[in-house]
């Protein structure tokens, strides 16, 4: 035992060297910055892809969707085709889905996507309602956020692995001290807690809080999309204060949700306490500026008309 001891000890330390020697090398000579970023952002660009790609497969395939045609619906289609024709954007493909609460989410790109309606928006809003709600996600295609999302997610998720790879050898280091003893003890199969889990633990602990700092960022930068995604769609149909009611009646029979397609839904307002946990704005917020827009273009109807608390 002492002998395996020793030579676990040594296969560590050796792998343990080795990677402490790279990392030196590694600061002696290092990469030129902008082959670092071009490599960076390929990874990133071709992992970001496939990411979308099969989150979007995901998200589509765990609803079970209903194609509308515009033999079914030709008022809502004239209106999306008005749309499409104002904003850069192919015209989507237009499902209806039960999400079991008023809901719309697009997946998807300009060129190719697709708009998502829960099938009780089309009994609860009226159609200048119903083309502000298409207004907004045609905009989140237009601009591809969710994309961009799954673009700064996997970037974030690059970095602390490569911060975990560079402590990676004084983890290798640790693991072999307490291989080693373990063998020396005459207990090779014992399961406590040694020196490499600890340290372990903590590289974890250092990085999850690094992934905290860019959660709240990138909450920050998605709330930010849904202020400009109101912005445009509110340009390109002209009825800024046709979505605040369509935001508001949603709001009334909407409870907060966390789940994968939580980003792309038109809706995710959370408690003033969680704001910042939040990937939507507040709804007040959103309104706000929505009834500025529309009093700034055409002296539009005080706020209080659609506040949630006043809205028959």
């Amino acid at each position: 035992m002492i002998l395996v001891g020793a030579s676990v000890f040594v296969v560590y330390t050796a792998a343990a060297v080795g990677g402490v020697l790279l990392l030196q090398w590694l600061v002696a000579n290092p990469p030129d910055p902008v082959f670092l970023s071009v490599v960076f952002l390929s990874v990133t660009v071709l992992g970001g892809y496939i990411a979308y790609k099969r989150g979007l497969v995901y998200a589509v395939a765990s609803i079970d969707t209903l194609r509308v045609t515009p033999e079914r619906a030709p008022e809502l289609y004239r209106r999306l085709e008005r749309l499409c024709l104002r904003m850069d954007v192919s015209q989507p493909v237009l499902l209806v889905a039960d999400f079991e609460l008023p809901n719309a989410l697009s997946v998807g790109g300009p060129t190719e996507g697709a708009v998502i309606l829960d099938q009780d928006l089309l009994d609860m809003l009226t159609l200048d309602e119903l083309e502000g709600i298409l207004a907004h996600e045609l905009a989140h295609l237009e601009g591809m956020d969710a994309f961009i999302n799954t673009l700064a997610i996997t970037g974030g998720r690059i970095l602390a692995s490569v911060a975990f790879l560079a402590l990676s050898p004084f983890i290798i280091f640790l693991a072999g001290i307490d291989r080693a003893t373990a063998w020396l003890a005459g207990d090779p199969d014992r399961q406590t807690l040694g020196l490499a889990a600890v340290f372990q633990r903590a590289v974890g602990l250092a990085i999850a809080l690094l992934l905290s700092v860019l959660t709240l960022l990138f909450l920050a930068y998605s709330r930010r999309q849904e202020f400009v995604a109101d912005r445009r769609a509110a340009e390109v149909s002209g009825r800024p204060l046709a979505l605040a009611r369509a935001l508001v009646k949603i709001h009334r029979v909407t409870e907060p949700r966390r789940e994968l397609r939580s980003l792309l839904y038109v809706h995710d307002d959370e408690s003033q306490r969680n704001r910042w946990l939040s990937t939507h704005p507040p709804l007040d917020d959103r309104v706000d500026r929505l009834v500025a827009l529309s009093e700034t273009d055409a002296g539009g109807p005080k706020l209080r008309e659609i506040r949630p608390d006043s809205l028959a």
